[in-house]
């Protein structure tokens, strides 16, 4: 095990800039989530941590050791790709023995770290089955167990879920957590859904546009978002953001759609300030009078309830969830009201939190 320093990394694809100085430090053992959309750097940046991109500027260290022109194979990494890449003419033990035999390691123990593999993933009944053979949920254990087999210092995901059903996707990812706690690996894991960088990350890393938004805790992001990006990025459903006029008399206020929402926060804000309020679907609640809203979409899921709502009638669109059963219908208009204490605010030009 190790950890992983990444020092004012930059990536160019000719005059494109695609990773714009990034800082990152990952603990010896540390679960790392690389979150953002599509397009926003994160894959670039594990292959680059795993040698199949070059560096173009800044360090990578592994350990104590910087790594930048050290070949793929000399980095002590093993990486599970999102089209699991297992070779098709080999059973899973071949598979998951082959990186071994080509360090011409000793029969016994490629044979003791297969079974070991095998055992831990729940594999040791398949181990003579091909590829084509296997369920998708069986073939990401493979290709897991060939990453496992090699006792790398650092295992890097490149978005292994994505090619998974939703119910498989679920599963695998407390798999994937559990092995994490079992092993302690440094591990860097790349997604672009939250939801799995909320459930299984130590840490997440929220990225955009080749530039690091916030890194931080699961919790800590999803309560202290630093930026608009971030506050409707993470979370599932995302914050409700409403453009609004911070109001200073009697205590802060923010003044929008004929109402003043409450706001905790001790910010300096000047009366009159453009400002967006953020507040998650979670922590809205029904009341007499408050935000006027429009009933547009009713989504029940059993546990929840979720109402996809306009404001005022009119085409500002946000989202409430309750986690009670109600009678709700389209078209009918309710009164929603802020949980005291819940709301986010952020500067209407920068996007920066107050």
């Amino acid at each position: 095990m190790a950890k992983v320093t990444i020092s004012g990394l930059r990536k160019a694809f000719g005059a494109v800039e695609v990773i714009h100085g990034v800082d990152i430090d990952i603990a010896d053992g540390e679960f790392v989530v690389l979150v953002g959309p599509s397009g926003c750097g994160k894959s670039t940046l594990l292959r680059m941590i795993a040698g199949l991109e070059s560096v173009t500027a800044g360090k990578i260290a592994i350990g104590e050791r910087v790594v930048n022109n050290i070949p793929p194979k000399e980095r002590d990494i093993a990486m599970v790709f999102q089209n699991y890449a297992l070779y098709p003419h080999m059973n899973v033990a071949n598979n998951m023995a082959f990186s071994l035999k080509l360090k011409k390691m000793a029969r016994a123990e490629v044979k003791r770290r297969v079974a070991n593999a095998a055992e831990i993933l729940g594999l040791t009944p398949f181990l003579d089955r091909y590829p084509r053979q296997l369920s998708g949920g069986q073939r990401q254990r493979v290709a897991m167990g060939r990453a496992i087999v090699r006792d790398p210092q650092v295992f890097l995901f490149d978005e292994p879920l994505s090619n998974l059903d939703a119910k498989l996707r679920v599963q695998m990812r407390a798999e994937i957590k559990e092995l994490h706690q079992r092993l302690k690996t440094t591990t860097v894991f790349v997604t672009h859904d939250q939801v799995e960088a909320m459930t299984m990350a130590d840490k997440i890393v929220v990225m955009q546009d080749g530039l690091i938004e916030q890194v931080g805790a699961p919790l800590d992001i999803y309560d202290h978002p630093s930026n608009l990006f971030v506050a409707g990025f993470i979370g599932s459903p995302a914050m409700n953001l409403i453009r609004g006029t911070a109001r200073t008399g009697d205590g802060l206020t923010v003044e929008a759609h004929g109402c003043r929402l409450p706001v905790n926060v001790a910010s300096s804000v000047a009366d009159g300030q453009p400002v967006i309020y953020g507040i998650r679907p979670e922590h809205l609640e029904l009341a007499d009078e408050g935000l006027l809203v429009n009933i547009a979409v009713v989504e029940p899921t059993g546990s929840e309830t979720l109402l996809n709502l306009r404001l005022d009638g009119g085409e500002d669109q946000i989202v409430a969830v309750f986690h009670e059963r109600r009678a709700f219908a389209p078209g009918e208009s309710i009164h929603l009201w802020p949980r005291a204490g819940q709301a986010h605010l952020f500067d209407a030009e920068t996007g920066q939190r107050l």
